[in-house]
């Protein structure tokens, strides 16, 4: 369905980001990885969606903190396949403290990476797809992105900033081929949720299991995880044709969190 697309998705040496790049790899997308990790370990992962999926796979290392790095990995993108067609913000970093106690320091980095970076990246990106009179931006944004919960101040901010933004970009393309949603996944086991676990684990004297029913259970009414399969599979819809008219929407897929 996507043969000819090119797609970047940011954050996607891991994670829900890995789980949408390898998602539209499969749908026949070309994808520009990015995020962070080993170098070796980065290159068996490009190298192996590239096999596997049959399309070529890209990587760039932009620091999602820094808005030159952003406007480079787009003009990459665009310059070595002609295009960008899907754009996936989904880059994000976490820190939990009472709001007294929050360090400055992360509250910039978490506003940068997890909110300014998505408006860098659909402001180079945009262009692009106006000129082809189509494309998709999917943002991740999270269960956050619509509740709050404590020790979560930059985290939620981010959050419910990417579901305003996505509703402003949508309205600005509501009459192009050019769609704008939002994805807002529950507690999906991640790298990021992992350390949440550990420090549940460390901080209650829990075994990691007991940790990760209480995490999920004190949210999550199916107290079952989401997979980052479930959120790619859900990306490449969006990309549908059946998806056209699905412009500023989100996504819920978090096994009932904010239903209650």
């Amino acid at each position: 369905m996507l043969k000819g697309k090119t797609a970047i998705v940011t954050g996607s040496t891991s994670g829900i980001g890995l789980g949408i790049a390898r998602a539209l790899a499969g749908a026949g997308a070309r994808v520009m990885l990015n995020g962070l990790g080993d170098p070796a370990e980065i290159e068996a992962l490009r190298a192996g969606m590239a096999r596997s999926a049959g399309v070529e796979v890209g990587f760039q290392e932009a620091d999602m903190r820094h808005s030159e790095e952003i406007a480079l990995l787009v003009s990459q993108t665009a310059r070595r396949w002609g295009s960008v067609d899907i754009l996936v913000n989904n880059a994000g970093i976490q820190h939990v403290a009472p709001l007294e106690d929050f360090p400055e320091a992360r509250w910039d980095d978490i506003l940068a990476v997890n909110l300014s970076s998505a408006f860098h990246a659909m402001r180079h990106a945009l262009p692009l797809m106006r000129r082809n009179n189509w494309g998709r931006i999917i943002n991740i944004a999270s269960a956050h992105g619509l509740v709050a919960s404590a020790h979560k101040a930059a985290y939620v901010a981010a959050k419910h900033g990417i579901v305003g933004l996505t509703k402003v970009v949508a309205l600005e393309t509501a009459q192009t081929g050019i769609t704008c949603n939002a994805i807002c996944p529950g507690w999906v086991l991640t790298p990021l949720v992992q350390k949440q676990i550990d420090a549940l684990a460390a901080q209650e004297g829990l075994s990691p299991q007991a940790a990760k029913q209480r995490l999920l259970l004190e949210k999550q009414p199916s107290g079952e995880f989401a997979t980052p399969e479930e959120i790619g599979a859900l990306a490449v819809f969006l990309c549908s044709p059946a998806a056209n008219q699905m412009r500023g929407a989100n996504l819920s897929v978090d096994g009932g969190w904010t239903a209650q």
